[in-house]
């Protein structure tokens, strides 16, 4: 472990990386910031992948529901409109969850993800941005990132996520 990391355990289910440890970021930036990335993004007949950290801040010698912190980082990705992330924190009460910020006029449009679920065209950003994100995301040990713009769910008007 480095020196003044978190001991925490990582994970990450993005495109062909399952498993323990977050990827490369030079791997996994082309994803964004790439034409073939992009295209790669969508080759598998997937839409979202994501990142996660079990036991931040100090949590990690903690039992799951005992105490134990937990982020992940749900990565949602359109081909159109770009990518709409979720943050959430789990372990104690509230959970936190935040999502990014992109033009809130438009949360009343909505796409369907290939599950056929209806995701809020306002909650999407560019690739570019989403990247700036997740890469402040693996760096700053699971904090939320404070690169783009996020609304807490709790100010998300009703019906933000209707049912499929």
């Amino acid at each position: 472990m480095a020196v003044g990391k978190i001991a925490m355990d990582r994970s990450t289910y993005f495109d062909t990386y399952w498993g323990p440890g977050w990827p490369d970021e030079k791997w996994l930036a082309r994803y964004f910031l790439t034409a073939k990335g992009r295209h790669d993004f969508f080759s598998s007949g997937n839409d979202s992948w994501g990142l996660t950290a079990e036991g931040i801040d100090g949590t990690d010698h903690l039992p799951n529901l005992k105490g134990r912190l937990d982020v992940d980082l749900l990565i949602q990705g359109h081909r159109d409109l770009g990518v709409l992330l979720q943050w959430r924190k789990t372990g104690r009460v509230p959970i936190q969850t935040y999502y990014s910020k992109g033009d809130v006029t438009r949360l009343r449009q909505w796409v369907k993800d290939v599950r056929g679920y209806l995701l809020p065209v306002g909650l999407f950003i560019p690739f570019e941005t989403a990247w700036k994100a997740i890469k402040e995301f693996m760096d700053r040990d699971a904090a939320l990132p404070q690169s783009i713009e996020w609304i807490k769910s709790s100010d998300l008007p009703p019906g933000t996520f209707p049912p499929p």
